[in-house]
């Protein structure tokens, strides 16, 4: 009778719970909702970031406060998400094809796969080279050229070691047997700043940071086989037959894990209908790049296939 009544005791409690978790996801959210952005203000992450926030006026009963905690990769911003409480008030937004490689070459217990709740892609950010507008280099071959002339000579800059531009770099500069003296910046902005600035010779940065900046950069190619959606005056290095990585980075938003499903999919819900929004896209033109939408287990799958393709280059890059 005594075990009994535990076991009836023990049934009793997980439907109260279950119960209380359903009527808190009913009632969520009832406050603003931190979305957290692991990178510098200014980047491509944090633009999509600051666009939802905006779009997100009439979609949520509450208001979307971006809140940047960069370092590390992205990774300060993940463990400060990953140990948060999971009711639905703190999310993170990501690089994540960034995200995904900083826990693949730097020591940390966050894996990008499950350490997470998957909510929804909302864009996707692809990698670019480009150098100061006053630059000799006209094109990429210009740069493969001088960096063959005088190896290691040459300064690149990126936003940070272990990030997909930062991978995407490594990946140029192997397959086109050359070399330069790496120079790590935190964050998009202040790469693209140090760049303006001529802090380096050429950089790997996302495309849309051009948006704006045209009388002070030249993007010489964007690293893929195709061309940008939205920034369609850049080559492509497939286009130019110039060997890469191909290597890009899906805008991802990620809940602690724990986060009950309601509120998951009431978020990726509420994702979806910001990304089909002109004014989201309206938003993102202006810097440069636009929604891109998939599911959160679509997001999932993506980024597990993404680190199967990855998984042989960083081994390569780490030997």
């Amino acid at each position: 009778m005594k075990r009994r009544s535990l076991i009836g005791a023990a049934v009793a409690g997980a439907a109260l719970l279950a119960t209380a978790t359903a009527s808190f996801a009913a009632d969520w959210p009832k406050r603003p909702i931190n979305l957290v952005v692991p990178y510098q203000a200014g980047g491509g992450t944090d633009a999509y970031a600051r666009a939802i926030s905006a779009a997100a006026a009439d979609v949520l009963d509450v208001p979307v406060v971006v809140v940047n905690k960069p370092g590390s990769g992205g990774l300060n911003g993940a463990n400060s998400v990953v140990g948060a409480r999971p009711d639905g008030y703190t999310m993170m937004m990501t690089s994540g094809g960034s995200f995904l490689l900083s826990t693949m070459t730097r020591d940390t217990d966050i894996d990008a796969l499950d350490s997470f709740e998957f909510v929804a892609q909302v864009g996707n950010l692809q990698t670019s080279l480009m150098v100061p507008k006053d630059s000799p280099f006209q094109s990429v071959q210009d740069v493969i050229d001088a960096a063959k002339a005088n190896p290691g000579s040459l300064r690149w800059a990126h936003s940070g070691r272990g990030g997909f531009h930062h991978v995407g770099g490594l990946g140029f500069l192997a397959n086109n047997d050359i070399e330069a003296q790496d120079v790590p910046f935190k964050g998009g902005g202040p790469t693209r700043a140090a760049l303006i600035g001529a802090q380096a010779d050429f950089g790997f940065l996302g495309v849309q940071q051009l948006a704006g900046f045209e009388d002070n950069l030249r993007a010489l190619a964007v690293n893929s086989q195709d061309r940008d959606g939205i920034m369609t005056d850049v080559p492509s290095f497939g286009e130019l037959g110039i060997p890469f990585a191909a290597v890009s980075s899906p805008v991802i938003v990620f809940a602690p894990k724990g986060t009950p499903a309601e509120v998951v999919s009431t978020m990726e819900a509420a994702l979806e209908a910001i990304a089909a929004k002109p004014e989201f896209a309206a938003l993102l033109a202006e810097r440069g790049t636009g929604p891109v939408y998939a599911s959160g287990a679509d997001a999932k799958a993506g980024l597990a296939a993404m680190k199967a393709d990855a998984a042989p280059l960083v081994e390569s890059l780490a030997n």
